[in-house]
């Protein structure tokens, strides 16, 4: 069936504030390494004032991979919630310069728009502490039956899942998605996030998921299991397709009827910051397989897409990714 966009998103709205940091600034801050802790809105602003010279970027996992898949001339919408303020308007504004229609309203009252603090250290690994704000008030007033059903797949991140207001709107999302006959993919965001919600996320899976992406914690995590191999094997039935990511190792991808395949990652030009590797590769491999592409060539696009992104700051590309992808024979 003709779909008028490749990807509907549902995720936190956040703006990205990175700086470099060093282990003791961690530390110090009792910050997890390579890990997302959320906090208030005073817990924020002390840290921010300590950070050292900061970029403020659009960003937000869903989001992130939305701007991938158009900037590699897919076509997307994003489902999220901003404040009526100046971090709102920018938020929104930046999903539109790169193509991607901005779907929910802001909101009524004066909730901030959400914020995440991303402190990368000399090894590239990113470490962040989020102040959710408006972000987490998705809700199923804000799903729009016409985009759901007019997306290829409705995607959803891990992150959102955690929210019970914002666990309905994707619920409601994804009915009207198999309703139509299309597809639902889910990122699980964070290992921590699986831990706490794993019941829930394998019943949501089960229920109403088509495409798992996950990195090697995440999927053993969900499989309950510390065995990759492991992992591997138990989670071909919990969903149609899987795509696991392993930074340098490339992703093991899998689908109804492609067995689990090992596939290469692309080597950045420099590595500088990991923030958004693994929301590029959903949409790099969600660009492919909206077009009928093989898995590993899904694969391909998706580390080629995590392959620029982390060559700098930030979780937007800043290079054409259709560019790359025709340079690559890709597309």
């Amino acid at each position: 069936m003709a779909h008028t966009y490749d990807l509907a998103a549902v995720g936190n709205a956040i703006v990205d504030v990175l700086a470099h940091c060093d282990d003791e600034f961690l530390v110090t801050h009792d910050i997890t390494k390579g890990g997302m802790i959320l906090i208030g809105a005073e817990h924020a602003l002390t840290v921010y004032k300590e950070m050292g010279e900061t970029q403020e970027v659009a960003g937000g996992s869903a989001a992130n991979s939305a701007a991938c898949l158009a900037s590699l001339g897919g076509t997307a919408a994003f489902i999220g919630k901003v404040g009526r303020d100046r971090l709102g308007d920018a938020f929104k504004a930046s999903m539109e310069d790169v193509g991607v229609k901005f779907v929910a309203a802001p909101m009524a009252d004066e909730t901030a728009t959400g914020r995440c603090l991303i402190n990368v250290t000399p090894d590239a690994e990113r470490s962040m502490l989020t102040f959710i704000g408006a972000a987490e008030h998705v809700s199923e007033a804000d799903v729009d039956e016409d985009v759901i059903g007019a997306a290829a797949v409705t995607y959803f991140e891990g992150y959102l899942f955690e929210q019970p207001v914002a666990r309905k709107a994707m619920e409601k999302a994804a009915t009207i998605a198999r309703r139509a006959g299309r597809k639902t993919g889910i990122t699980l965001s964070d290992k921590g996030c699986v831990e706490r919600q794993h019941g829930n996320f394998v019943q949501f899976i089960k229920d109403h998921v088509d495409i798992v992406f996950a990195n090697e914690e995440e999927a053993k995590a969900l499989a309950g299991t510390d065995s990759l191999e492991d992992a591997v094997e138990k989670l071909t039935g919990i969903s149609p397709y899987l795509a696991i990511t392993r930074s340098e190792k490339g992703s093991i991808v899998m689908g109804p009827d492609s067995p689990a395949e090992a596939v290469d990652a692309v080597a950045p030009d420099q590595l500088v910051d990991t923030t958004g590797a693994g929301d590029a590769y959903a949409g790099g491999f969600i660009f492919g397989l909206t077009r009928g592409m093989p898995l590993a060539t899904c694969a391909k696009l998706g580390s080629l897409a995590a392959s620029e992104v982390i060559s700098h700051m930030g979780p937007r590309p800043q290079k054409s990714l259709e560019q790359m992808a025709k340079d690559h024979g890709l597309i």
